[in-house]
């Protein structure tokens, strides 16, 4: 039996990605190993979205081919779509397969076995107008699953590449969805996460379907505790979203809503679809809504052209809003998208600070979340144990991390747990 190893970089979508590749392996009686371990084929699922993704990519190919001259390399996703000339070229590749075409890995792979050189399935990404289908069955070594709803997006922010690695909007049928959610939980997954390149875009690119009509099909399903969405804009939360999240037990009260800047020049210049009193308003009105919901965000320090004054606003902005974490990224000049050719370029040293400021500020909010759930009983779907504490570990549904002494008989459930804090950490008392 031939063994094949992953390895991913990147974004959830990615991971979902391998999974389905996986999947298809197996079914194809290969045997799926540890990517540590000695295998006869390696797939590198690669994300472009920086240029140091780019650069680790090139990384893990080379030492896969020194580790093991003999085996067959396979690089696919997001950075052989962008760059596939540059992929073939830097390192021993056997087979580079874009963001399309992953549902024919095995053939693809199969075929490049009996070559006598390298082979490219890298399609123009900008001709695909139906979503890629690949069943899945389950999620390895998981409790949440994610299940893959969109593809695709037409934002075109100025700093980033992904438009062109993964193309137009691509929406997944509402009954492929719902028949991948169903067969999840026979598997005993009682959470699952949509993920897509544009989530709150669903549906756009048909004429009778939208998120908030997937979100209703999916409540109703037997089995499913809980339903989380991944990164949304914030211009793409409506009333009704808002209604059923609300309303529904099942709904986890957490969004991930990419504010970027704080900076109206800066958004603009981003080409983001709202200024800032946008972005607050609508972050007040789901607030008033949901009083406990966790809003978290994504903030680019040291965009092109961004001064003092800029970084200023936008850590006002950060403090007004409360929000319960910060993803903090220093921006990353990145070949190939407008942002690279602007003018302004902030030194590295600025960047480093502004970071740094950044981060300290959303450990503060962070914590200040934290306090406000002390004492309440709250579930925890429990997922791991970390080795530094010897706990049990998981996530309330608005997305607090607790830990629990508990055994791996309740890995994977759902247990009711009241908070405490101790070293900084929420800590959970499992109920009687």
């Amino acid at each position: 039996m031939k063994r094949v190893a992953f390895y991913t970089l990147g974004c959830k979508v990615n991971r979902y990605d391998t999974e389905a590749m996986m999947a298809q392996f197996e079914e194809a009686g290969y045997k799926v190993v540890d990517f540590e371990d000695k295998a006869d084929i390696y797939i590198i699922n690669t994300c472009t979205v920086t240029h140091q993704g780019a650069r680790k990519s090139r990384k893990i190919t080379r030492r896969v081919k020194r580790r093991n001259p003999a085996a067959l390399l396979a690089v696919v996703g997001c950075y052989p779509q962008v760059e596939p000339e540059e992929v073939l070229e830097s390192a021993k590749v056997d087979l580079v397969v874009g963001t399309v075409g992953r549902s024919k890995i095995v053939e693809f792979v199969e075929q490049a076995a009996k070559a006598d050189k390298p082979l490219s399935f890298v399609q123009a990404v900008e001709e695909e107008d139906t979503f890629e289908e690949v069943k899945l069955e389950e999620f390895k070594g998981r409790t949440r699953a994610a299940i893959k709803i969109q593809e695709g997006c037409e934002q075109f922010c100025s700093y980033c590449i992904i438009p062109y690695a993964r193309g137009a909007l691509r929406s997944r049928s509402l009954d492929d969805v719902v028949a991948e959610a169903k067969r999840l939980t026979k598997h005993g997954f009682q959470e699952i996460v949509l993920t897509g390149i544009h989530l709150g875009e669903y549906g756009k690119d048909k004429s009778d379907l939208n998120l908030e009509q997937l979100l209703q099909e999916l409540i109703l399903v037997e089995g499913i505790e809980r339903i989380r969405l991944s990164s949304i804009e914030g211009t793409e939360v409506s009333d009704e979203l808002i209604d059923l999240i609300a309303k529904s037990d099942k709904l986890c009260r957490h969004l991930h809503l990419p504010l970027q800047s704080g900076s109206d020049k800066i958004l603009e210049s981003m080409n983001r679809p709202y200024n800032s009193e946008e972005f607050k308003e609508m972050v007040t009105k789901i607030k008033s809504k949901i009083p406990e919901i966790a809003i978290t965000t994504d903030i680019i320090v040291g965009f092109p052209g961004e001064t003092e004054e800029d970084f200023a606003k936008t850590l006002n902005l950060a403090q007004q809003l409360n929000f319960s974490d910060i993803h903090v990224f220093k921006y990353s000049k990145r070949e190939g998208t407008p942002a690279a050719n602007f003018s302004n370029q902030v030194h590295s040293k600025v960047k480093k600070e502004r970071s740094k400021q950044l981060r300290e500020l959303a450990d503060k909010l962070a914590s200040d979340y934290q306090q406000h759930f002390l004492g309440e009983k709250m579930q925890v779907l429990l997922e791991e144990r970390d080795y530094k504490t010897g706990f049990l570990t998981g996530f309330t549904d608005n997305y607090l991390r607790v830990f629990v002494d508990a055994t791996d008989e309740v890995a994977g459930e759902l247990v009711e747990v009241k908070l405490k804090e101790k070293e900084g950490k929420i800590i959970g008392g499992l109920e009687d």
